[in-house]
């Protein structure tokens, strides 16, 4: 095992000594660059200005009655969702982040589930939230970050913020000297999932901050780095990773305008690390190759390109950023490293992009865990694996089968609190301070932790052999006609075996170019997906064989994480 040391991190308690800290070493630094006009140009909020922000509205939190409560923010990605979070946790109570993609009736059943007190919402979801207030039992507060006066119904986001900054000038301390319990529930987070399924994280301050801690000694985040804000902060992977984490190590974030102006904002902002997850990832290397393919000297000059650039690297010269210039002004021209989680990836494209002179890396972790708990580092990483455990967390292979695969489980400062009133589920979950994860993997050596897949997932055939969706579907993905896929166990037509059948969505741009057809016909299609499922299947084992497979005519419900929702069969 390497001894490579760990980068130094300063020690932080809470989050509120965290920000405190942040704004007193890197005040004048800029925090978020936002947006106030579609289109308009990035303008920089600074650290000082953060926590001026954050202990005003915390101050006219406590002044209108909100000690002690819970209070779910119900937004889009934007500087205000950020502000209410450290107000709520830094003084004020319990903060829920709620998924603003959800229906109506769904986000009723967790405001009522989360006995939330107040609700602070954008414009977009106000007609939602304001249609429901009245039957939410505790909800006694509506604060909307776009009103721009309060009314006798609803408060004024900007108003509270005025307020809270005369409180504080005329001398009022009540926010600003609260003292946090470090140990106490402080966040409440929904796992994905239907209403009656998804679960509710309790979280503390020294769960979080144990793991910004953790992660950041592992990998290099300095106050140089700038962060584009692409994943939604209510999902504790982009809360943790890529809000917490870039306060505490002085970044700044610039805030996404969407999906389609991520190569805009890319270059505005002039970002050097991107946190995302596979899909958008995959979708991107995918596309490099897809525009290179499209003129064969471009092609031949991209591939000519890689194997000099790996002659020379291997003789100690990295040419890798000079000779791919082009695809990284396209990400910008500042990126450095990419960072994926959700869900695993596939290495071929981890590798790709460091070939092509941006670091790439993967981690692992759960809502549960604050989330991660395992991580490949910036100076020690395997691309084929989510990493090694971070400090201070132990993970161990429980019932590891013939080939050493079992449940991953965790346990250090970093695990949950528990359920939120669902002590069943807690005691099955944790036991004798072990989380388990209900993902499947094995650890090298060396301590790295490989993924293998969900338990649930798993198709176990008649004869006992485990078969894992997640390792096939990597393997179709690669094709360049499949654009997404989804790989289930089901019974076989007379034979009464469980056979692994595959659902693909095309991608129809590759598949018309392929067939030379603006309208191939489904019998086409068929065939020329029949022939990449019979290329997969030559990498398989007999018993893995994928035996049926159907044609989707639209892409897979996802999650707002964009991870595809699995419908079991």
């Amino acid at each position: 095992m390497k001894n490579i040391p760990l980068y130094e991190v300063r020690p932080i308690s809470t989050l509120k000594d965290m920000l405190e800290s942040s704004a007193n070493i890197f005040g004048s630094h800029t925090a978020f660059l936002v947006k106030t006009e579609e289109n308009g140009p990035y303008k920089p909020i600074t650290y000082s200005n953060f926590r001026d922000d954050v202990n005003a509205l915390g101050t006219a939190f406590l002044d209108i009655g909100l000690a002690n409560s819970r209070i779910a923010i119900i937004s889009e990605n934007r500087y205000e969702w950020t502000v209410t979070y450290l107000a709520a946790v830094n003084g004020t109570g319990i903060v829920v982040p709620l998924d603003k993609e959800l229906p109506v009736t769904e986000l009723k059943s967790l405001l009522i589930r989360s006995r939330a007190d107040a609700v602070v919402y954008s414009k977009a979801k106000s007609a939602d939230v304001e249609s429901i207030a009245g039957e939410i039992p505790n909800l006694k507060y509506l604060i909307s970050m776009d009103t721009e006066e309060t009314t006798d119904s609803v408060y004024s986001y900007r108003e509270l913020v005025k307020k809270g900054y005369e409180l504080v000038n005329s001398g009022n301390r009540n926010f600003i000297d609260a003292e946090i319990d470090r140990e106490g529930m402080s966040i409440l987070l929904f796992t994905s999932g239907t209403t009656d399924k998804s679960k509710a994280v309790m979280l503390s301050h020294h769960n979080i901050c144990s793991n910004l801690m953790d992660m950041c000694s592992m990998l290099y985040i300095g106050d140089e780095d700038t962060f584009l804000m692409l994943l939604p902060l209510h999902h504790t992977y982009a809360c943790t990773c890529g809000f917490l984490c870039q306060i505490y190590r002085g970044c700044t974030i610039a805030f996404c305008e969407g999906l389609r102006h991520i190569v805009k904002n890319l270059k505005e902002s002039k970002t050097t690390i991107l946190l995302t997850v596979p899909l958008i990832l995959e979708a991107m290397y995918k596309r490099i190759w897809d525009q290179a393919s499209k003129d064969p000297k471009t092609l031949k000059k991209l591939k000519m390109g890689l194997k000099i650039s790996k002659i020379l690297k291997s003789i100690g010269i990295d040419v890798r950023r000079k000779l791919f210039k082009q695809i990284i002004d396209n990400f910008g021209g500042a990126i450095r490293m990419f960072i994926s989680g959700g869900a695993a990836i596939d290495p071929q494209v981890i590798q790709g992009f460091q070939d092509f002179g941006i670091h790439c890396l993967q981690g692992y972790g759960l809502t549960e865990c604050s989330p991660i708990i395992a991580l490949n580092r910036d100076c020690d990483y395997n691309n084929a694996s989510a990493g090694l455990p971070v400090p201070h967390t132990e993970i161990k292979i429980e019932n590891p089968n013939e080939e050493g695969i079992g449940e991953i489980i965790a346990k250090g400062p970093n695990i949950m609190l528990g359920y939120y009133e669902n002590e069943e589920a807690t005691n099955e979950a944790i036991v004798d301070g072990w989380f388990h994860s209900g993902d499947l993997g094995y650890m090298d050596s060396e301590k790295f932790v490989y993924i293998t897949g969900r338990k649930k997932n798993v198709i176990v055939t008649k004869n006992g052999k485990n078969i894992y969706p997640e390792e096939i579907e990597t393997l179709l993905g690669r094709s360049p006609y499949v654009q997404e896929c989804l790989v289930y166990g089901k019974t076989g037509e007379g034979t009464g075996e469980i056979e692994v059948a595959a659902e693909i969505y095309p991608n129809m741009e590759k598949i018309v170019e392929a067939l030379g057809t603006d309208n191939p016909t489904p019998e086409q299609i068929q065939e020329l997906l029949n022939e990449e499922v019979h290329k997969v299947n030559k990498m398989l084992v007999l018993y893995k064989y994928i035996r049926d497979f159907t044609v989707r005519d639209q892409e897979f419900n996802k999650t707002t994480s964009k991870k595809i929702i699995r419908q079991y069969k």
